[in-house]
């Protein structure tokens, strides 16, 4: 057994480190920071690259650049420049370029208070693209999370050929915590499927019942084409309604029809239960207490902690929600998840509690919040 007294930007570092991730990109923000100082420690002995570049806009162009090349890539950042990132981010979803982005989340808008934490870029990463198609997010609630799901995530980027988000907030991401290392859940590592030798190859060309194309690195000694325009299978820009509607309902169907195949959670269930508490991210450990507390009290309150915020794991969240008369919302914002659930159980009464004033939700707010919400 290996302890180690670990905060969760390091167990990101080192899950993405395991994933294969041998290229970062970031510019120095907190509470994200200790991301890059971690993989400046990884990196660069395992004939890694790690680069602090000028700017937010010039990390995540690195990061493109480098996994067009062949690499799997991390970037780190918090609200501020996940704004930045924004261009960006289309062209990763359009190009299907493989990316990973940790979203470490403090208190906003704007600037904000750096050293305060929230959950206010939930609808923010999910939307924050032009043309609206989907990515997928992860988020994760404690140390052994940051660092199974950034390994998840790794998988995600490199199978759908996406960018993949790790949303996690800044009490969770600079608390140190005690984790046994040898017992963190590993995923496999995979990486992205590549055109067969001598096949025909067209950048964004799909076989019969697939959705994702096969990949060639930039530099390879066949023709490649990356562009952020819209296009047809073989990589040139087009006008056509029929192949641009077409990749547009592939790009959307490639993530949307898997996400059972990704839905990460965990749940405190009682038989019978009339009360179902979702919640996501640090304030789940509190959540945690508050509803062991009531079921040893005898009442029929049961749990459901979300580790994949998008895609919206409905049909999760309306088979735990089925027999309960109510469901209560927790989170640290002002009401950005909570709409999904509505959307999902209704017509289901919800009840939220929502806070974003730079302190955690205690075990008790939550107990109040059951009680009376």
């Amino acid at each position: 057994m290996a302890l180690c007294f670990m905060e969760g930007n390091e167990a990101i570092a080192w899950g993405a480190f395991e994933a294969g991730c041998r290229f970062f990109a970031g510019y120095p923000i907190t509470p994200a920071t200790t991301i890059y100082n971690t993989m400046l420690r990884l990196l660069p002995p395992a004939g890694g690259i790690c680069l602090q570049a000028e700017d937010e806009i010039a990390s995540i162009g690195f990061c493109l650049g480098a996994s067009m090349a062949g690499m799997k890539v991390l970037t780190a950042t918090s609200g501020p420049g996940i704004s930045l990132y924004s261009e960006q981010i289309s062209f990763a979803v359009g190009s299907e370029i493989p990316l990973v982005i940790v979203d470490v989340q403090r208190l906003g808008p704007s600037t904000g208070s750096a050293t305060r934490g929230a959950d206010g870029d939930v609808q923010f990463l999910r939307w924050g693209n032009s043309g609206g198609l989907p990515v997928i997010v992860l988020a994760p609630v404690d140390v052994g999370d940051c660092f199974s799901l950034t390994m998840e995530a790794f998988n995600l980027a490199e199978t759908y050929r996406c960018p993949v988000f790790v949303a996690t907030n800044k009490e969770i991401a600079m608390t140190r915590e005690s984790v046994d290392w040898d017992k963190l859940r590993r995923a496999e590592p995979v990486g992205r499927r590549l055109c067969p030798q001598g096949a025909d190859f067209l950048p964004f060309g799909v076989e019969k019942g697939r959705q994702v194309p096969d990949f060639l690195p930039i530099g390879n000694r066949r023709l490649v084409r990356q562009t952020s325009s819209t296009h047809g299978p073989d990589g040139y820009i087009t006008t056509d309604p029929v192949q641009i509607g077409a990749n547009q309902k592939r790009l959307l169907e490639k993530i949307e029809s898997r996400a059972e195949r990704f839905t990460f959670y965990e749940e405190m269930a009682v038989k019978d239960a009339r009360t179902l508490v979702v919640c996501y991210g640090v304030t789940a450990r509190a959540a945690r207490l508050a509803v062991a507390q009531l079921q040893r009290k005898g009442q029929a309150v049961s749990l459901l902690i979300l580790k994949t915020l998008w895609p919206v794991p409905a049909r999760l969240i309306a088979e735990k929600a089925a027999g309960c008369r109510r469901v209560v919302v927790v989170e640290m914002n002002m009401g950005q998840y909570v709409r999904e659930i509505e959307r999902v159980v209704a017509p289901l009464p919800v009840g939220f509690y929502g806070q974003m004033n730079g302190e955690l939700i205690g075990p008790e707010k939550i107990m109040e919040v059951i009680a009376h919400g």
